[in-house]
């Protein structure tokens, strides 16, 4: 715990705001009751309260209390301990899940108070792990934004504010606590993402101390593991505000350090409709979240790194690689390398690179390749695929056109479309003379030439580039 004495908080009695128990989650309510109960603290803590305070109705609920992990299990059969970096107690109740975390002091170099174990950070400060435990007031300023620090308590239905998060949401303002905004940066590089992503959601202005150093150290995600920045881009995302998400990200030149790959291919000026296609995409994930619709993963991703894919496969093209090896080495390579920067799990990759491959296969639309194309499960996500393709100018629209009049039309028609129709010419036999003389080669070694599409297929995406 810290030396100095903990600043006085600003307390708002119940009468004097607006958060009411109703509207939240009966099972938060049940874990802040029965910590109370137990002798312990026990404060609703972060966006619940922000959230609840400007009337939008909160995601999740995460409590903040003086009891350690293990005492919170104490409490609570249905609890499990998870994290190293920071250890949480999570309290289940069926699919609600409701966070606890204990109280978080100062950030004590590991070494200088006797526990190594506690605390570790990188060179570049960047914490690692840390458990030290603290007071309120404490934790409430080793949190990021003032508006994520603000506590509602259940004894008293109070609320607590120890960093001024109350006059910043008043104003509108999003605002890092302390003074060095580059060492809180610094801590917790994935910082920069959550002003970006708090920003959008709340329509709030960045500080402009919080702002300045953005692009300067943007790179500082480098050092934030793969898997983490998959869950923050799908907060980024898929939350109904993705398109403008991106522009600020590109501004502060930090998706160039989430999809390198894209960013690049977007810099040059050759054609607008890579630019255009990307917003298309992520103008549609919005409006179906805001709708109330699904929206998947692998959609998204295949979007944000069509681009790179798309020039490395008319690369292969122009070298003379045949189409579906083509398209599938590709993409293989495009998801390979982005693995390093923004680690998508195979169980979405896959479906990821499905999408890319149906793509030529759609511009095919003679004889039986049509009929075969419905039956894939990944069809309708590679059509929709198309009319964004369609939709940018990257395609001419009337491809997307024939598959939207192909899937409505009846079975004469379709066979019409394909000509599926035509009577196909009956084969020539060969003379037995000519199959004695070839049949040497047709099953020998020959001259070596290829790896079938099926190999190639088989190889470039059987790999872990997107596990």
């Amino acid at each position: 715990m810290s030396a100095t004495a903990d600043p006085e908080p600003l307390i708002v009695p119940r009468a004097e705001h607006s958060i009411s128990r109703s509207n939240i989650s009966p099972n938060a309510l049940k874990v802040l009751y029965r910590l109370r109960d137990a002798g312990h603290a026990a404060y609703l803590v972060g966006g619940g309260v922000r959230d609840l305070l400007l009337g939008h109705e909160p995601k999740d609920f995460d409590v903040a209390t003086d009891a350690t992990p293990e005492e919170v299990r104490q409490v609570f059969r249905n609890c499990r301990l998870i994290g190293r970096r920071f250890r949480l107690a999570h309290v289940f109740f069926g699919p609600e899940i409701i966070e606890v975390a204990t109280f978080r002091g100062s950030a004590i170099p590991a070494g200088q108070d006797g526990t190594d174990d506690d605390v570790a950070r990188t060179q570049n400060g960047m914490i690692l792990r840390d458990n030290v435990y603290g007071s309120i007031a404490e934790d409430a300023l080793r949190r990021d934004f003032t508006v994520n620090a603000l506590y509602y308590n259940i004894a008293d239905f109070s609320v607590v504010d120890y960093a001024g998060g109350l006059e910043d949401l008043e104003a509108g303002r999003l605002r890092l606590i302390g003074d060095d905004v580059a060492a809180r940066y610094r801590e917790d590089p994935v910082r920069m993402l959550r002003a970006v992503r708090f920003a959008c959601k709340l329509g709030f202005m960045i500080d402009g101390a919080c702002e300045a150093p953005l692009a300067d150290l943007a790179p500082l995600l480098g050092e934030v593991p793969a898997a983490r920045l998959f869950e923050e881009v799908l907060k980024l995302f898929h939350a109904g505000y993705g398109l403008h998400a991106f522009e600020k990200l590109r501004h502060y030149g930090l998706f160039a350090q989430l999809f390198p790959a894209t960013d690049a291919c977007l810099a040059r000026e050759e054609h607008a409709f890579p630019m255009v296609f990307v917003g298309r995409g992520l103008d549609n994930t919005d409006r179906r979240v805001l709708d109330g619709k699904s929206v998947v993963p692998p959609f998204l991703f295949a979007v944000l790194l069509w681009e790179p894919v798309r020039l490395r496969y008319q690369e292969l093209l122009a070298g003379g690689t045949p189409w579906a090896d083509a398209i599938a080495l590709a993409s293989h390579e495009v998801a390979s390398t982005q693995q390093r920067h923004v680690a998508i799990p195979k169980r979405f990759g896959m479906p990821m690179r499905e999408i890319w491959s149906l793509q030529p296969r759609l511009e095919r639309r003679q004889g039986r390749r049509p009929m075969a194309l419905l039956g894939h499960p990944r069809f309708r996500a590679a059509y929709d695929f198309l009319l964004l393709r369609a939709e940018a100018g990257e395609v001419d629209p009337e491809l997307a056109d024939w598959w939207t009049q192909f899937q409505d039309a009846n079975a004469g028609d379709r066979a019409k479309m394909t000509g599926a129709n035509k009577k196909r010419r009956p084969r020539r036999r060969k003379s037995k003379k000519a199959s004695a003389g070839g049949a040497g080669s047709s099953s020998g070694g020959g001259d070596g030439g290829g790896e079938s599409v099926a190999g190639m297929q088989g190889r470039a995406t059987g790999g872990d580039g997107d596990g």
